[in-house]
């Protein structure tokens, strides 16, 4: 038999506001340790920016938020499966191998999300914004 957790010893039954508090903090986490996150943070960013710049309809904000919160989310679980293995079996091995390429191939499907929707918006607003650049006088 495993090893048992003393009652009260886990994240189950604990307060909500305790909950949150242990993702805010994995999320800092993730912060200070992975440059990659915050590389995706910062691009999530930009996006707000031009979001609130353009001002386009709905489906877009959830669009653009969707696609930002599946890459960090699965940057941070990248993360920390590639931690938990690295420290579970340190040295190289082809299954270590395989399981980063495996979770660093899941971060880069979601960022490929995320760029079809950014062309996707570019597409749909390219010819407004050329009419409007040529309304003003350029």
């Amino acid at each position: 038999m495993g090893a048992r957790r003393a009652k009260g010893s886990g994240v189950k039954g604990r307060p909500l506001r305790e909950r949150l508090g242990f993702a805010a903090a994995g999320i800092a986490e993730g912060w200070r340790r992975e440059q990659s996150f915050r590389v995706h943070v910062g691009i999530a960013a930009t996006a707000l920016v031009v979001l609130l710049a353009t001002r386009p309809s709905p489906v877009w904000w959830a669009m653009f938020g969707i696609v930002a919160a599946l890459v960090t989310a699965f940057e941070l679980v990248n993360s920390a499966l590639e931690a938990l293995v690295d420290l579970l079996h340190p040295g190289l091995h082809p299954e270590v191998k395989a399981i980063k390429d495996m979770l660093s191939g899941a971060v880069m499907l979601a960022g490929v999300a995320a760029l079809l929707v950014a062309a996707a918006f570019v597409a749909a607003h390219a010819q407004g914004w050329l009419a409007w650049w040529q309304g003003s006088g350029r």
